[in-house]
């Protein structure tokens, strides 16, 4: 033994991991971040999905203004303090969450992975997150109620069919569905250049480029070939259409959603929805005003990812003064720009009940499937705690602007 000790020498202080077998567990042990598993995704997806889900409207300003806007913040850490203890968890709508995120609706969601909002759900179960489904989801407001958690929530658009969505709603409420969730920043779609300039329809179509696309990327190709049909599952078999053939995304919003939306609507919503309703897409003070007046739950400070009108204002900079004007009448969520856990610290410390974020966990779909959705919110969560920590703040109830500054 002492020999083989000799004449092994340093290698004796090594450790040799077994390579891992199964691919998508490799692609997660190699990314640490929600930026890693972003590049990831845009390996493992053809290019027209992976801009779908990456791009935003126009020259893309919004867009990257929204994740500048937490860049340009710095905390101002506190020591001495006891930290041993670090309590992220909170509340919104009146219940518990396990850490102030909730995962925003995204449409056409199984383009990422055949799964889709499914697996989105079930993650979201597991990590104790409320979950939004989108009206144009490509599973059923009961196929997801059936696998996902607690907390689950109906994002609603305005079709010009009220019946519609009136049978929506309820079909929501039957299904035990927390909230309501209605955007309102969609009277016309933005346009995304990077769809245009691919020629990109919903579902992808068929075609020599599509091949050529799917020979680079045969994981994504499989799954897509061998699964069913990806239509908008909540209105399979109406009148409006459903996705089935591919279509032009603003040619679809353009007949059927309602411009003509107004602070009138909420009470029609009000006499088919007993719940909650979070209002998502306000982007000015004095809308939150109105909102707050109006009885609202809550608000999403959102301009819709930066997919709609570019050079609308950063989502984050507009936080401290509609917190300020709200003044807790409301509960308020800040959507878009989110890609890490301290930037959740630090819109909760300008003022916002929670976060919500769309891309990161696609980003995470699209890597690696449900695994990489999971991945995602661990990654939230432990990057939350860890910042709270090192700012030395041990519970979500102390966060406050004191904790930070502007660069």
């Amino acid at each position: 033994m002492s020999r083989m000790r000799r004449l092994l020498g340093p290698l004796g202080v090594f450790r040799f991991r077994l390579p891992e077998m199964k691919l998508r567990r490799r692609r997660l042990a190699r990314s640490a971040t929600i930026e890693d598993l972003r590049r990831i995704a845009r390996r493992r997806l053809p290019r027209g999905v992976f801009d779908y889900i990456d791009g935003g409207a126009e020259d893309e300003l919004t867009l990257a203004a929204n994740s500048a806007a937490y860049r340009r913040l710095i905390f101002s850490p506190r020591v001495l303090r006891d930290v041993s203890e670090v309590d992220i968890s909170s509340s919104l709508l009146g219940r518990t969450l396990a850490y102030p995120l909730v995962l925003a609706p995204t449409g056409f969601t199984r383009i990422a992975d055949p799964q889709g909002e499914l697996a989105v759900a079930r993650a979201a179960g597991r990590a104790e997150l409320p979950y939004t489904l989108s009206t144009l989801g490509t599973r059923s407001i009961e196929e997801v109620a059936a696998v996902g958690g607690e907390r689950l929530w109906f994002q609603v658009y305005t079709w010009r069919d009220r019946d519609l969505v009136a049978d929506m709603i309820k079909r929501a409420a039957a299904a035990g569905y927390e909230a309501l969730c209605l955007t309102v920043d969609t009277a016309v779609l933005g346009r995304r250049e990077r769809d245009v300039r691919r020629g990109f329809t919903l579902p992808p179509k068929v075609g020599l480029s599509t091949i050529l696309d799917g020979i680079v990327h045969p994981g994504w190709s499989w799954g897509f070939l061998t699964s069913e049909p990806i239509v908008f599952a909540n209105v399979a078999g109406m009148s409006v259409g459903d996705g089935t053939d591919a279509i032009s995304l603003a040619e679809y919003v353009g007949t059927q959603f309602d411009p003509g939306l107004s602070w009138g609507d909420l009470d029609w919503l009000r006499q088919h929805w007993d719940g909650p309703i979070v209002i998502k897409g306000i982007q000015s003070v004095e809308d939150a005003i109105i909102a707050a007046d109006r009885g609202v739950e809550a608000i999403a400070i959102s301009n819709h990812g930066g997919r709609q009108l570019d050079s609308a204002p950063a989502t984050l900079d507009l936080l401290p003064s509609i917190a300020e004007a709200v003044a807790g009448r409301t509960e308020i969520i800040c959507d878009g720009g989110v890609r890490r856990g301290s930037d959740i610290v630090k819109a909760l410390a300008l003022g916002a009940n929670a976060v919500m974020a769309g891309r990161p966990y696609l980003y995470g779909l699209g890597a690696a499937g449900e695994a990489g959705v999971d991945q995602v919110l661990a990654n939230f969560g432990s990057e939350m705690k860890r910042t709270m920590a090192n700012i030395g703040c041990a519970s979500v109830e102390e966060l406050g602007s004191d904790y930070i500054r502007s660069d």
